[in-house]
């Protein structure tokens, strides 16, 4: 079951019957309030999140969904008009799998539902912890530590020394992390992702000199920085 929370009901019942007629059952909400009693009784599969509700917003929402263990890993695609970038990486940083910005093709908006899906489907089952150096990431409670300190990291930064600590010592393209971590191979987002390596470098203390930059290439979790370069 698909949820769909958007307060404009034209658009609302838009997307509930594109999802319908493409053999997905989907049920919409205009509020958070009814959302949250409806997850109450049965968790979806997807949830289709509008940013501005009368409530609370669509970000409030995400982040509940994320701290909430029977929800966590649930799938998430924002839907807003807002388009600058901060919105979209404010979204992407909260939890979000993706995200489509009003006005949208229903082709697109069925095709962005059966990727976020598969990709869940597919997903392969995470290390319980991870280790490198000094940093341990611990998959059941979804923390991180550096020396025995924890360290706050957004949902994206977390996915990103995960998936960093998933593959040390490997030079990781940047195509290759946008598609692991953002789940696109649009490149044009790619500052995106020095953006986060830098935030996620300065979260770590010292322990972020291990994460290196490989210049023209991408980025690579390494005990040695000989390759790494200044430029992110």
């Amino acid at each position: 079951m698909i949820y769909i929370v958007e307060d404009d009901a034209s658009i609302r019942e838009l997307e509930q019957y594109a999802l319908q007629t493409n053999n997905f059952p989907a049920q919409g909400f205009a509020d958070g309030s009814s959302f949250w009693a409806a997850v109450r009784e049965s968790v979806p599969d997807l949830v289709i999140l509008d940013v501005m509700l009368p409530d609370e917003d669509g970000y409030q929402i995400l982040g509940r969904l994320r701290e909430n263990a029977a929800t966590r890993t649930v799938p998430v695609i924002m839907v807003t008009a807002k388009t600058s970038e901060i919105d979209v990486v404010k979204g992407l940083d909260h939890g979000a799998d993706d995200y489509l910005c009003k006005p949208f093709g229903i082709m697109e908006f069925i095709s962005r539902v059966k990727a976020v899906l598969r990709r869940a489907s597919t997903a392969p089952a995470a290390s319980s912890t991870l280790r490198f150096g000094d940093i341990v990431l611990d998959d059941v409670s979804r923390t991180v530590s550096v020396a025995g300190e924890p360290v706050e990291l957004t949902f994206k930064e977390y996915s990103l020394l995960h998936f960093f600590m998933e593959h040390p010592g490997e030079v990781l393209a940047r195509e290759r992390i946008m598609k692991a971590v953002w789940d696109t191979d649009d490149l044009l987002e790619s500052r995106t992702i020095d953006m986060h390596v830098r935030t996620l470098r300065q979260k770590l203390g010292a322990a972020g000199e291990f994460i290196c930059t490989v210049r023209k290439v991408g980025y690579k979790l390494s005990a040695r920085d000989t390759e790494a370069g200044d430029d992110a």
